[in-house]
């Protein structure tokens, strides 16, 4: 994601109620378009509301909403035929074959037969599925249903694609497969608006995340970034003498020593593991002539994150 592209979502002051209940108090949102953006968030924090609201199936109490450069309050008719929505649950006629759930599909948008057979066959190249095309989607495997159901969200060209927890119940190997998938979407110039209950799949996947809770946003920022919000990253510099261990701890005033055999040449220093910390770091031990023999950066992962930021237990349904 660069700051160059211009908005395919731009929210502000985005609000819902219902009855005294707030659910969206204030929301600012900027999705560059052909990136990857991921809102998390506890069970009850608005997550499914925004996505409601930006893909035109619930209206909002207030704020200002551009979906793919369409205001969503003006225009909503725009802004459906700007995007594609993939649900948790798969839309694929089990009955249909998968060729002819994409045919259906390209009905629905009106285009012209032969150009409908010609996306066809392209879309059923792209996803991996020619060898199965011509058999019924209930033989389908989850990740191959996964996939017809994304290619018949893509028959209508979107701009911006909204992915519901598009990995739910798939193997490594197929959830892998997905994510290829998603990534070259984002690279062709799609906008993807991903809710997961994966944090991992958010920290593979996600140029930019925000994090929701009661209704206002927390944290924003790329993986990286809000890894170093948290608490516990380090760097560990290896030494292979007592000497040079010791002039590391002169130089630096600071860091952990395991006195375990295998570890006891290992230094642990505090650190968020940013550029310039690490740039700093080296500097002062250059300066004390100390070299480590190994150096390692470990930062906090995102369900680190998660737990102290929302103080919610890091299991599946906390992301829902």
């Amino acid at each position: 994601m660069t700051s160059a592209n211009p908005p395919a979502i731009a929210v502000t002051g985005l609000r819902k109620s219902y009855g005294d209940k707030v659910v969206l108090d204030g929301i600012d949102l900027a999705v560059p378009e052909g990136s990857i953006f991921s809102l998390l968030g506890p069970n009850g924090a608005g997550k499914t509301t925004t996505v409601q609201i930006l893909s035109t199936l619930i209206r909002a109490d207030g704020g200002d909403i551009l979906v793919a450069g369409h205001d969503l309050a003006k225009n909503p008719q725009a802004v459906r035929a700007s995007i594609g929505v993939t649900g948790q649950y798969s839309a694929v006629d089990k009955l249909l074959t998968g060729e002819e759930n994409l045919l259906l599909m390209a009905d629905l948008h009106h285009l012209p037969r032969r150009a409908g057979q010609q996306l066809t066959a392209r879309l059923l190249e792209q996803f991996d599925l020619v060898e199965a095309a011509k058999k019924p989607a209930s033989t389908y495997s989850g990740g191959m249903r996964r996939r017809l159901d994304l290619a018949m969200t893509l028959v209508g060209g979107p701009r911006v694609i909204f992915l519901d927890e598009p990995t739910t119940g798939l193997d490594p190997r197929s959830r892998r497969t997905m994510w290829q998938i998603v990534r070259d979407l984002a690279g062709s110039g799609v906008t993807i608006f991903l809710t997961t209950q994966y944090l991992e799949e958010a920290d593979q996947l996600a140029d930019q995340i925000a994090l929701l809770d009661h209704g206002t946003l927390i944290a924003e920022g790329t993986p990286e970034e809000l890894k170093r919000l948290t608490p516990g990253g380090h760097v560990l510099l290896r030494f292979t003498d007592d000497a040079a261990l010791a002039g590391a701890l002169g130089a630096l005033g600071t860091g952990f020593v395991d006195t375990s055999d295998d570890n006891r040449l290992t230094l642990q220093v505090p650190s968020d593991g940013g550029v310039a910390s690490l740039r700093d770091l080296l500097a002062r031990l250059d300066s004390a002539g100390v070299e480590p023999a190994d150096l390692s950066v470990h930062t906090p992962d995102l369900d680190d994150v998660f737990l102290t930021l929302t103080g919610t237990p890091k299991d599946k349904d906390a992301v829902r």
